[in-house]
């Protein structure tokens, strides 16, 4: 409990041991799968799995903050998975270095799903998969200076217009700041405190600079 002394003034120890108790998984360990890995992977998660089968290219370093120079070409949920357990030895990863489809296959039964991913065809398949399983997911994206988060439990994906894409450029300090949004939500949800479920959040800092916060609710 010493290493969890804040978070056990916030909440009591009751609340911090059972999520000892609690497994998650991220989907991919780039910019917002490392910042949710590094954000949630100290708090005293029991399970955290872990899906990216792509590797580092140096492109990545600037945003994806898990990595460093010299890390070209190892495969990023390896590195992801060694850091989270040398901040915090409390927690266990496991490693998946295959495609979100081939870990969906593995049956593995977990409390939450968190999107780390940069695709709207992979978010539709996590969006299927969630409700085969009936398990809720968290959705964020990124491009520019913007951000999109969503907790998703009754409502669609296919709210959304899904398409492939190629993404415009993107600001490192909103991929932070919208894996920790993601971030409050599922360590909310795993303490057992109350979430805003099925609303979407759409953050982004206007042409003043001013950071701007609109909120939709989503069709169920």
């Amino acid at each position: 409990m010493t290493y969890f002394h804040r978070q056990v003034q916030l909440w009591g120890e009751e609340t911090q041991k059972s999520l000892q108790d609690k497994t998650i998984v991220i989907i991919g360990c780039g910019g917002l799968g490392s910042s949710l890995a590094i954000g949630l992977g100290g708090t005293g998660i029991g399970h955290i799995h872990l899906v990216d089968f792509d590797e580092v290219s140096v492109h990545n370093i600037h945003r994806q903050i898990a990595f460093k120079v010299g890390d070209e070409g190892k495969f990023k949920s390896e590195i992801v998975g060694k850091l989270v357990i040398e901040r915090c030895p409390y927690v266990k990863t496991t490693v998946h270095v295959n495609s979100f489809e081939e870990f969906a296959k593995k049956g593995i039964e977990v409390d939450l799903i968190i999107d780390g991913t940069d695709n709207l065809p992979v978010r539709a398949k996590i969006d299927e998969y969630a409700k085969e399983v009936n398990t809720p997911w968290i959705y964020g994206s990124v491009e520019a200076f913007n951000g999109q988060v969503c907790f998703f439990d009754k409502s669609d994906f296919g709210a959304f217009k899904v398409k492939k894409k190629q993404p415009a450029g993107i600001a490192a300090p909103i991929v932070m700041h919208i894996a920790s949004l993601q971030a409050n939500l599922a360590l909310r949800y795993l303490a057992g405190f109350s979430v805003k479920k099925d609303f979407l959040y759409y953050l982004y800092i206007n042409d003043e600079g001013e950071l701007i916060t609109q909120k939709f609710g989503m069709p169920v």
